[in-house]
């Protein structure tokens, strides 16, 4: 017995270095979220975003009685419409990152927002995510110059610079986690 005793402590300092490193290796790669699997939660918000922006724009039309869009011919939108679902979107996500830091898209693909030390992030934080994520929005406004179809591929190719990024950072962080200090982490 006295002989397995102290065998034991021999064995533990030989394996222990292995284990410790292997599980440090595991972590160090598999922690930070690949930017594919980042995409594919950003398709599935893509859909909860419509779903939001459907009803919003049912409840503003049922209100209003059909006068918050209205056409002709051409379309005349109210001056407040389109702050409101830009308001109602940017309230989803706040909120989905502020309680439990995932979106609807982030839960399936196993992601969760936290900050640079894995804890949850701040208000702070999320707002300035929040608004760097949709800067490139305000290429939309180009539409008088260049065309709707012009604008919207201003948009398009600035959002892959947002998040191209994440491909070349040993963090996988996008513009938007970098200047807010968050990260996106696989969860167990």
């Amino acid at each position: 017995m006295q002989a397995m005793l102290a065998a034991r402590p021999a064995m533990r300092k030989h394996s222990t270095p292995k284990t410790f490193v292997s599980m440090n290796a595991i972590t160090a790669t598999d922690v930070y979220c690949p930017l594919w699997r980042r995409l594919l939660a950003l398709l599935y918000d893509l859909l909860a975003v419509l779903a939001i922006v459907m009803v919003v724009g049912y409840v503003c039309q049922r209100v209003t009685g059909g006068t918050a869009v209205s056409g002709d011919g051409h379309a005349h939108i109210a001056w407040w419409y389109q702050p409101l679902q830009a308001l109602v979107v940017s309230a989803y996500f706040l909120a989905s990152w502020l309680r439990g830091g995932q979106t609807l898209g982030m839960r399936p693909w196993r992601i969760r927002v936290s900050g640079a030390n894995g804890q949850r992030i701040t208000p702070t934080q999320a707002i300035i995510r929040l608004l760097v994520a949709a800067l490139p929005m305000l290429l939309l406004a180009l539409a008088p110059l260049v065309g709707a179809r012009g604008a919207a591929w201003a948009v398009v190719i600035a959002w892959i610079a947002w998040f191209g990024v994440a491909a070349f950072d040993s963090r996988k962080r996008a513009v938007h986690d970098m200047l807010a200090g968050t990260e996106l982490r696989r969860i167990a």
